[in-house]
């Protein structure tokens, strides 16, 4: 498949996803690339670190940014505290090329993004019921 094609594929692809879908893929992507920086950070790449947690930092200021206020105020706001402290850890992280920072910004996500895909699972679940029902 050329590049083009893959390209117009992922595109197809996040265009027919669901909201769901999307925020795994918005923490799938935060996770690799912290995963990819903190690999960096150990090999001493500092330029190739830098990169990467800031590509972390924009999918979790992203994330932030998407939150909807009326949804759900009291989840709102502990989402909205924890993607700020990720967002004032993954700076450290960078500024200091703090493994523990990154690390715990790393674990929290893989948090959330197994929390969201089980409700996710608990939905779709529903969702088949009531089609049965």
């Amino acid at each position: 498949m050329s590049m083009n094609g893959y390209s117009s594929y992922q595109q197809n692809h996040l265009s027919t996803a669901t909201p769901a879908r999307l925020l795994l893929a918005a923490y799938d992507g935060a996770i690799r690339f912290c995963r990819i920086g903190l690999e960096k950070m150990k090999e001493g790449r500092i330029e190739e670190q830098s990169v990467n947690i800031n590509k972390a930092l924009a999918v979790v200021c992203e994330l932030l940014s998407t939150l909807n206020e009326d949804a759900n105020p009291a989840l709102v706001a502990k989402l909205k505290s924890l993607y700020l402290y990720i967002i004032e850890k993954l700076a450290h992280a960078n500024l200091a090329s703090d493994e523990t920072c990154l690390q715990e910004s790393l674990d929290i996500l893989v948090a959330l993004r197994s929390s969201w895909a089980e409700a996710e699972k608990i939905i779709q679940q529903d969702n088949l019921q009531e089609e049965a029902a």
